[in-house]
């Protein structure tokens, strides 16, 4: 059920990446020249090219995959025949002609070059294949990088224009100038031996940076024909034949047209079209250092946060907006064959009831007279896609094609061009999303009013800790804005040793309290006047919450008997279902469903058993979830607690019931009551889709297989959603069902079938169409990295329940890894890649990505990294989140604020300025700046240690020089203070589902500053993990590997 399906397809299990050596080492350093089949380097013509292009050399390197430049009238084969290398002859001289460098290249350069190396001992010796001349060349070692350029051949990334003469290079707008022909391509030695927590202090580099991601690279013994000649009809790019586009554009906003013109690319099938969609990379390390030489700023990085998909919209604009569907890749692939070849996920992540974009709304239809149209044999619903004929008589079902009749009170004529004649008063058949109102017939029961049902534990612990008078105070507020008015029905448990239930009969003045006291026969007194209609007893429900803190404020009950109330609670919701609400102040001690402490004993982690740690340790609460979820009846826990409270298990209850866990350790009201307030705020009056059930249909040949997030599954395709809100996201992958697909579209249809807070039943139907693609290059261009990342967030995430920490996380680096490499292949026959790593540029954060998502909370490290409860809490948000929310938790923001707050006014523009992300690495923060860390969960404000005493006084008071842990972040009655609050609450207000607390860090404070900032620096190197650039030459070597 839920998110156990069989199935589901495993990771297979490889050895982990994160089991690393400590930072002290890495894993990689080349020495000596490269030869054999991955080796990368140049064949020059047997006569002087027309327009030769500079190969990325590697050392004197000869093999299969050599790349380089071909003459002209060469077939791209992967076989050529021998060609005469002239002696020696492209090895640079210390002047610049004949022999031209790139102007730009892409990574630090050292200023001096290291001796000549010999082949390592040790190293195979190297055969030239079948058919190959030796070149005289490749035997003399030169000194020059081992490079391992990665990323790909005609590179699309911030491409300058290049003149059509390839063979002469002018300076580029924006880049470095051109360096002397002594000067190496290869990164000077840099000490990247980083402590467990690295340092913080902008580090000079000892080699100047390169701009970033300059999309070829000069590498010492690149060779271009210095003769400027017309250009060839191929142009023989580095490892492309796509021509560069005509003038300079930002990273993947080219078009198809503007990239392939006529004549540029020869006919190759599978692979033609593929050039404008690559990222380019290099890494080149120095013999016999530690130092990949990857110039950190030219790795791709989400700065600009997440952006949805658009690659289909003119082609399919009638398709639902992307924040309610996303697949995966907008492409499908037509077999099985082509399917086993994509490595990545094929599925979607579908928010069924996100808030609509800024000026849109989703339509209401209501067929009052016609019923809702729907085909009589798939039941899809009317949607953009389907067609009218037969003079608009009858309309072809867009999934199944089967021909049903126009009801007469539906009927419309058809224009010339096939359309109807009322298309523009139809929304259902122009918009991708609409919702219908649903007659009696799609009613099993009446339409239940909206039900809130509060469980609040009042043991000495919630007393103390200030919880019970938050959430009393919080609920008050919100009973004007709770949704169904006047329909609306409230009712109240507390608990601690014993069951408290209250009466709240309108004819009362004050609540009546009835005690429970025999937990083993759970009965409910009074079972009419638990659940009352809030604005009949409003005054009854507002004493009881004006006297509920002081009620218990002398309690010192330490027990909890939690799962005897949650069933008591079930017992007085499941005639109408409704949302029930847990407050959980300490593990669960008595009566049924009872939990013991567990995860103490060390000797558990890293082996078999590990995993247990992290499922229920009682069936009692999945059971219950179960029952719940039966009767329409879901349910959020929120947690407080300073020591093990068993979220595993408590998180049962949300997870198969279609709810949510909000977790607060050590909560205390002075310092986190902000948070609770708005966060039961939102869930109390956002806007609830009740006792709702949700289906995607899809088209024939297709079918999804499982699903991944929050709820129950109640048949092979129908989840049972009690209570879903636009905050929840759920997960599906797809599998085919046929060998071949023969249509040349793909159609997907949610449909949640729901009932509105104003009592109206409804279905909401999102539509989109995709292409059916016969080539495996076309899915990675279609590719969505959003997607992708958060159907691997859900499977590692439940792959670890059932495996060690070790195996999800290494689960999802092989999936990467096998993404790259087979995407390498379409083009290792063409292209004469070589050394080169490339990949799709639709894909290029995936691996960054990758990389945060191991380093989650969720499954980084071990038993000493993270707390149970914190990483049970973060799977469980983790598995609900939708794509944008996820991927700013796994890549935070981090801005600059210091320069924003000194300025005299607040213009727009500047505040735009100011919302410049950074890349997440301790090399970022300025010991002389203010950042703000935002990971849409809390935010960091990091004072640097040289920061100006007057602005940290102005933002703190007296509180500037106190140690931060105790400081609470405040608004002063100054100029800045008023500033920074703006900035925090436009934050905020970006996305309004989580509230962020400020946490203050001073730099050097520890381990504070590890704690909230530096351990979440996912590009550096912490306590034995990878580091961005570490990352990235692990994965370019598994890609190389059997390529």
């Amino acid at each position: 059920m839920g998110t156990e399906n069989p199935g589901r397809p495993n990771f297979p299990l490889t050895g982990s990446p994160f089991a690393a050596a400590p930072p002290t080492t890495t894993p990689f350093s080349a020495s000596g020249p490269v030869v054999g089949s991955e080796a990368s380097g140049f064949r020059p013509p047997a006569q002087p090219p027309q327009n030769a292009m500079p190969s990325v050399s590697s050392g004197p390197v000869v093999g299969p995959q050599a790349s380089g430049y071909r003459p002209n009238n060469l077939p791209a084969r992967f076989n050529d025949p021998p060609v005469i290398s002239p002696p020696t002859a492209y090895v640079p001289p210390i002047g610049g002609p004949p022999f031209q460098r790139y102007p730009t290249p892409q990574f630090p350069s050292a200023h001096q070059a290291p001796p000549p190396r010999a082949p390592p001992i040790g190293q195979p010796p190297f055969q030239l294949p079948a058919g190959q001349v030796p070149s005289p060349a490749s035997f003399h070692p030169q000194p020059q990088v081992h490079a391992v350029p990665m990323g790909s051949p005609p590179s699309r990334v911030n491409d300058p224009q290049l003149p059509s003469d390839s063979s002469s290079f002018g300076p580029r707008a924006n880049f470095q100038p051109p360096f002397s022909s002594m000067d190496s391509s290869y990164s000077a030695s840099r000490a990247n031996l980083q402590p467990p927590l690295p340092g913080y202090v902008k580090q000079a580099n000892a080699v100047s940076q390169a701009p970033p991601m300059a999309p070829f690279q000069a590498q010492q013994g690149s060779y271009a024909a210095p003769t400027p000649t017309p250009p060839p009809t191929f142009h023989p790019q580095q490892g492309g034949f796509a021509q560069p586009p005509p003038i300079a554009a930002p990273f993947g906003l080219h078009s198809r047209d503007q990239i392939q013109h006529p004549g540029s690319a020869p006919p190759i099938g599978g692979i033609q079209g593929l050039a404008e969609d690559f990222g380019s990379l290099s890494i080149g390390s120095i013999p016999g250092t530690i130092d990949s030489g990857l110039d950190p700023k030219a790795l791709p990085r989400p700065l600009d946060g997440d952006v949805e998909p658009n690659s289909l919209g003119e082609a399919y604009s009638m398709n639902c907006n992307p924040r309610y569907l996303r697949l995966t890749t907008s492409a499908i692939p037509s077999s099985q064959s082509l399917l086993s070849r994509w490595h990545c996920p094929l599925g979607a992540v579908v928010c069924p009831l996100a808030e609509a974009p800024d000026g849109e709304e989703v339509p209401v239809i209501n067929f009052v007279s016609t019923g809702i149209i729907r085909c009589r044999r798939c039941r899809t619903y009317v949607n953009p896609y389907v067609t009218f004929t037969d003079s608009g008589r009858k309309w072809r079902c867009n999934i199944c094609a089967l021909l049903n009749d126009v009801p007469g009170d539906y009927f419309a004529q058809l224009d010339a061009t096939g359309r109807r004649i009322d298309l523009n008063q139809r929304p259902e058949l122009i918009k991708g999303s609409v919702d219908f109102v649903a007659p009696t017939e799609y009613m099993v029961r009446p339409p239940m009013p909206p039900l809130y049902f509060f469980l609040i534990d009042v043991s000495v612990s919630a007393v103390r800790s200030g919880m019970i008078e938050v959430v009393a105070q919080t609920i008050k507020s919100c009973l004007d804005e709770l949704p169904g008015f006047p329909r609306t029905q409230v009712g109240f448990i507390t608990f601690d040793s014993t069951i408290h239930f209250y009466n709240m009969k309108s004819s009362l003045t004050q609540p009546q309290m009835m005690v429970v006291t025999d937990l083993d026969d759970i009965f409910v007194p009074l079972p009419d006047d638990l659940l009352v209609n809030l604005s009949e007893s409003r005054l009854v429900v507002e004493a009881f919450l004006d006297s509920l803190p002081s009620m218990f404020q002398d309690n010192m009950n330490m027990e909890s008997a939690l799962g005897p109330a949650v069933k008591a609670a079930f017992m007085v919701m499941s005639q109408l279902g409704g949302k029930l609400l847990i407050f959980q102040n300490t593990m669960p001690s008595l009566g049924v469903g009872r939990l013991k402490l567990r995860g103490d004993d060390l000797r558990v982690y890293g082996t078999d058993k590990e995993h247990a740690l992290r499922t229920p340790e009682d069936p009692f609460y999945k059971n219950m979830a179960a029952e719940c979820t039966k009767y329409q009846i879901g349910v959020n826990v929120y947690a407080f607690s300073d020591k093990y409270i068993d979220i595993a298990s408590l998180g049962a209850l949300a997870k198969y019931s279609g709810g949510q866990v909000y977790y607060y350790p050590s909560f205390q009201s002075a310092s986190h009551g902000e948070k609770l307030r708005h966060e039961l705020a939102r869930d109390l009056t956002r806007e609830t889709a009740w006792e709702a059930v949700m289906r995607i249909r899809c088209g024939k040949g297709i079918r999804f297989t499982s699903y991944h997030g929050n709820f129950m599954l109640r048949s092979t395709d129908l989840l049972a959603l009690p209570a879903v809100d636009c905050d929840k996201a759920y997960g599906a992958q797809l599998s085919l069902e046929e060998t071949l697909l023969t249509s040349q579209t793909v159609y997907f249809q949610v449909a949640l079938l729901y009932t509105a807070s104003c009592g109206e039943r409804r279905i909401r139907v999102h539509t989109a169409a995709v292409p059916v693609v016969t080539d495996l290059g076309e899915m990675y261009r279609q590719a969505d990295a959003g997607a992708i990342v958060s159907l691997f967030a859900r499977l590692a995430i439940e792959k670890s329940l059932s495996h060690k920490l070790e195996d999800a996380r290494s689960s999802v680096q092989l999936r990467i890894v096998k993404a790259l490499r087979e995407f390498r292949n379409l083009y290792a026959v063409q292209h004469r890649l070589g050394g080169r790593m490339i990949y799709p540029e639709s894909l290029k954060l995936l691996p960054l990505y990758g990389l945060a998502l191991s380093k989650s909370a969720a499954l980084r490290g071990g038993y000493a990294d993270v707390q149970l409860d914190d990483r049970c809490a973060a799977g469980f948000t983790m598995m609900a989140l939708p794509v944008k929310k996820l991927l700013k938790l796994l890549y935070p923001s981090l801005i600059r604020v210091d320069e924003y707050l000194l300025k005299p006014s607040a213009q727009t523009d500047e505040f735009k300025n100011i919302m410049k992300r950074l890349p997440l690495t301790a090399e970022s923060l300025d010991s002389r700046g203010l950042y703000v860390y935002d990971d849409g969960f809390r935010f960091v404000v990091w004072f640097g240690r040289m920061l100006s005493p007057d602005l940290a006084m102005t933002l703190l008071g007296q509180d500037a020089a106190a140690e931060f842990s105790k400081v609470s972040f405040g608004k002063h009655d100054t100029e800045m203070s008023r500033k920074l609050m703006g900035v925090l609450r436009k934050l905020r207000e970006s996305d309004p589902s989580y509230y962020q607390l400020c946490n203050l860090v001073r730099q050097g404070e520890q381990p504070r500053e590890g704690f909230f900032l530096l351990t979440n620096f996912v590009e550096d190197q912490i306590g034995g993990t990878s580091g961005y650039s570490e990352w990235m030459v692990q994965i370019h070597r598994q890609v190389q590997q059997n390529a």
